[in-house]
């Protein structure tokens, strides 16, 4: 399965966003979101794994917030409350904070600081966002507010659901 987020230094710290799969494959209202865990290491054994669905819109976001950590400004990412959110910090010299908040489950904070980064991390979150949009397509469509249906192509189009 694609990581949407991967960032990881020389000191064996981490923190990625693994997309597990959909989390309702063939259902029309929750076929387009994604499973997936927010992963903490720190390099010295201890870990944290924090559970999130992703919405299509979260994706949207995380491209918006990809911008603003190239031009060193911090920045929060999945902050709808619904889910941990993850702030992220560039403006420490040569190293990247980032921070998992588990606000609505636990109050769990974790911060890691990375340090040194490859020159190229920003440019392989881009990637690996397109990787997962190709993975998983959006292949349903709100046509009007409430009603959803498949996109057109898809194979085996399902039935129209209004909620």
């Amino acid at each position: 399965m694609p990581n949407l987020i991967h960032l990881a230094d020389a000191g064996g710290r981490s923190v990625s966003v693994r997309i597990l799969g959909r989390a309702q494959p063939g259902i029309l209202t929750g076929h387009d979101f994604l499973d997936a865990e927010i992963v903490v290491t720190t390099g010295e054994g201890v870990g944290a794994s924090f559970p999130v669905t992703l919405l299509p819109e979260d994706l949207e976001d995380w491209e918006e917030t990809l911008p603003r950590l190239k031009a060193g400004e911090p920045t929060r990412w999945l902050d709808s409350g619904r889910t941990p959110s993850l702030e992220f910090d560039p403006r420490t010299t040569g190293a990247l904070l980032v921070s998992v908040r588990d606000e609505p489950a636990t109050g769990a904070t974790v911060t890691v600081r990375l340090t040194p980064l490859p020159p190229t991390w920003l440019t392989e979150q881009w990637a690996r966002l397109t990787r997962v949009r190709e993975a998983y397509p959006q292949e349903v469509v709100e046509t009007s507010p409430g009603a959803y249906e498949w996109r057109h192509g898809r194979p085996a189009a399902g039935p129209r659901t209004t909620l």
